[in-house]
């Protein structure tokens, strides 16, 4: 039985088809009841499903299109000219309730204007965000917003993503008035440019959000704040800086054991508690950020991801989808956006 439908942009990111189809026979395997629309080209498509198993085969459909969003279209291009892209038709299938989400490795800003314009923005939000869970200290996820959809933001889209990010934490997490706080270059309440400090004075004056002022960049993984808060600029820098470091330790920690033979000996004893380290370490493991702020689900995945990472969108996809997110944020953003106001 079929109760779950995914759209996607088969033809986005660095690889394609050789990625996301896979990924998609992955999630249809630990997704028993889950169905996936591939939007591009069928015969890219195709290369990739012979050995597909006759019962996933059931639960899978194919919209055929040659038009591609490229990494090098600039979003008013794409939004304008690219009407039938692999891209905009998953989000159309949402938008015309065929799937309950969209996942795209594709342009991200083409990615955020077309979601803007065919799903539209909840009550009182501006700007849809891009956020995702990161590993902390205490075990505990750690809300990161916005990732890159919106370069530059003013004091008023800050507080919004501050709204979206608690209210996400709250209602996934089941967290009872999570940490919010402003990603700055000092916990000063003088420290900051004029964004900052005018989004941070509006966040003083919100009683519903639990905001606890400015927090630095080592603050980030100790798990001591829920949700952080900055502009996709600050916050794209931030994630690919992290990744590449995780990415450092990782290749280090396995240089380092493969040095003298009673380090290897040792090695081989507690390779599955290594192999945990490393898996929790390993960027794509996160892979999927979603585009909060809208009326549909919306996840986007690192451009570069493999068939394991791109899997992580997916299943990301599911579980909002399944916890009727949006529907979650906008009844949760009302109370809070009437508080506000009244």
């Amino acid at each position: 039985m079929i109760n779950l439908t995914l759209a996607l942009d088969a033809m986005g990111g660095d690889h394609g088809p050789h990625v996301t189809v896979p990924a998609a026979m992955q999630a249809l395997k630990f997704h028993s009841t889950l169905k996936i629309i591939l939007v591009g080209n069928e015969t890219e498509i195709q290369k990739y499903l012979p050995q597909t198993p006759s019962t996933y085969l059931d639960r899978i459909e194919i919209i055929h299109t040659t038009e591609v969003v490229t990494m090098c279209d600039r979003p008013v291009h794409a939004l304008r000219s690219r009407k039938n892209s692999s891209m905009r038709l998953a989000l159309e299938l949402v938008r015309d309730g065929k799937a309950a989400a969209c996942v795209s490795a594709g342009n991200t800003g083409a990615l955020m204007a077309m979601a803007k314009v065919l799903l539209k923005t909840l009550p009182g939000i501006d700007r849809p965000a891009l956020v995702s869970c990161l590993p902390a200290m205490t075990g505990k996820p750690v809300y990161l917003l916005d990732l890159g959809a919106n370069v530059s933001c003013d004091s008023e889209a800050l507080f919004q993503f501050a709204i979206m990010g608690s209210v996400l934490c709250e209602a996934v997490h089941k967290k009872s008035r999570p940490k919010v706080a402003l990603l700055n270059v000092g916990i000063e309440e003088v420290k900051g440019n004029d964004q900052v400090q005018q989004a941070g004075q509006l966040l003083q004056h919100t009683d519903q959000i639990n905001y606890i002022g400015f927090v630095e960049g080592d603050e980030i993984y100790t798990g001591n704040v829920d949700v952080i808060v900055c502009d996709g600029f600050v916050g794209n820098i931030t994630l690919k800086t992290s990744e590449g470091i995780a990415k450092l330790l990782v290749h280090q920690l396995k240089r380092g054991l493969k040095d003298g033979f009673f380090v290897r000996l040792l090695s081989k004893l507690i390779a599955p508690h290594i192999q945990a380290v490393l898996s929790k370490m390993n960027p794509d493991h996160y892979n999927g950020a979603s585009l909060i702020g809208l009326r549909g689900i919306v996840v986007k995945s690192h451009g570069n991801a493999d068939e394991a990472a791109f899997l992580q969108a997916l299943n990301l996809a599911a579980t909002e989808a399944k916890r009727r997110l949006p529907e979650m944020i906008k009844d949760r953003l009302e109370s809070i956006l009437l508080d506000i106001n009244s």
